[in-house]
């Protein structure tokens, strides 16, 4: 901006310089010493005018910069008096009786605690009192089934047992989750047995063992000609000690898995909790091998939830199944948590709780306000036939019996 000053300034001159030499009869030296002068005062004036502004925006500055540094002086001293302050507060007493009045609602929140447990605990009582709770099955003790070995056998023989299934829901929809495989006794004249008819509680293992294998077999071939189709099933079979205490039977499960690991992510091992309690270090081994092969399992039966869910989470076990009734009754003799945050517990360790035996529409609302997700009884779906094109291949008289 000055050059362009000093630019107009030496136009200036030249035009001074002109008007002299033309218009006033100056010689060429006196209208260039004119020129000459006119522009020394002008750059003067000029110069004059810069150096005022300068001294103006510096004054100012200086101002503003004396202006902080007083409001900096004020805050220090405000600051320095709130230290001082600060410095001669007797802290140490105001914080004893903070940690005392702490210490006081600590005893009252545990008195209340105390309380409503006791309450509770009451409460839980006089519910008891009024609605026993019902029996627990003792497995030692339950009746024979009406069915003795040796018919059993001789109808296994016969190819006379067949398998239907029962569903698993999912709730609210009642969408099915997994279907139960069921095994029947097809009875001479044409009635059907359930599995608590003919199953035998005391010996027969290895009856018990080919039934299991059986199974197995039945649920391989409808989960392959299942996934075949378009419509993928999960099965569930069941499983005991019959079948894990024996090594070749053991070692029949493992290869018809291996043979078939396209479909074992479908299959589902149940085994009761008296027999899973009952298992010895070489049964759980066996147990733990099947796991490995990709299958899940499913303790069915259990009487407590009082069980090591990191452990079942470990072996495989992704449920486990109680039964409605008793669990609404008396949900104390399951568990020690509360009703509604059981279920919650176990899907940390993604193990679901199946409600079994449900036989009405209240049971099904009370376990699914209490967070069970999964459900399974007669209110439901009895046991049915398998679709055809989905059975394992039998003989013709047990088709016919079957029928």
């Amino acid at each position: 901006m000055q050059g362009l000053v000093y630019v107009f300034i030496a136009l200036s001159a030249l035009g001074v310089a002109a008007a002299a030499y033309f218009g006033l009869t100056f010689t060429p030296i006196e209208a260039v010493v004119t020129a000459i002068a006119f522009g020394c005062v002008a750059i003067v004036l000029v110069e004059r005018q810069v150096r005022r502004r300068a001294e103006q925006r510096l004054e100012k500055a200086v101002e503003d910069l004396s202006r902080l540094l007083s409001t900096d002086a004020q805050a220090g001293s405000v600051l320095s008096q709130r230290i001082n302050a600060l410095t001669e507060l007797k802290a140490g007493p105001r914080l004893e009786a903070v940690e005392a009045d702490l210490s006081v609602l600590g005893a009252v929140v545990r008195q209340v605690t105390e309380t409503v447990a006791e309450l509770e605990e009451r409460r839980r009582i006089v519910d008891e009192e009024r609605t026993p709770p019902a029996p627990v099955a003792d497995p030692d003790n339950m009746p024979e089934p009406v069915i003795p070995l040796e018919m059993l056998r001789q109808a296994v023989e016969d190819n006379r047992v067949v398998f239907h299934i029962e569903p698993i829901v999912s709730l609210p929809q009642r969408k099915p989750h997994a279907y139960d495989l069921v095994p029947r006794l097809v009875l001479e004249d044409g009635e059907l047995a359930d599995r608590p008819d003919f199953m035998p509680r005391h010996g027969g293992e290895d009856v018990v063992a080919r039934l299991e294998s059986e199974g197995i077999d039945e649920a391989i071939v409808i989960a392959r000609r299942a996934r075949t189709g378009g419509a993928p099933v999960a099965l569930h079979m069941p499983l005991s000690r019959a079948t894990l205490g024996s090594a070749k039977a053991v070692d029949l499960v493992l290869a018809a898995l291996d043979a078939n690991r396209a479909i074992v992510g479908s299959l589902c091992f149940v085994i009761e909790q008296p027999e899973f309690k009952a298992l010895n270090a070489k049964e759980r081994a066996s147990l733990a091998a099947i796991g490995k092969m990709g299958v899940t399992l499913s303790l069915a039966a259990a009487t407590s939830l009082r069980v090591d869910y990191a452990e079942m989470q470990g072996l495989g076990f992704k449920s486990v199944r109680i039964d409605a009734t008793r669990f609404l009754r008396s949900p104390a003799t399951f568990t020690d948590f509360h009703a509604s945050d059981v279920a919650a517990y176990g899907r940390r360790f993604g193990i679901e709780l199946v409600a079994a035996g449900v036989i009405d529409e209240q049971q099904l609302l009370q376990m699914f306000e209490d967070g069970v997700t999964l459900a399974q009884g007669p209110h439901i779906a009895g046991p049915g036939p398998v679709r055809p094109d989905l059975q394992l291949d039998r003989p013709a008289q047990a088709v016919r019996a079957g029928a």
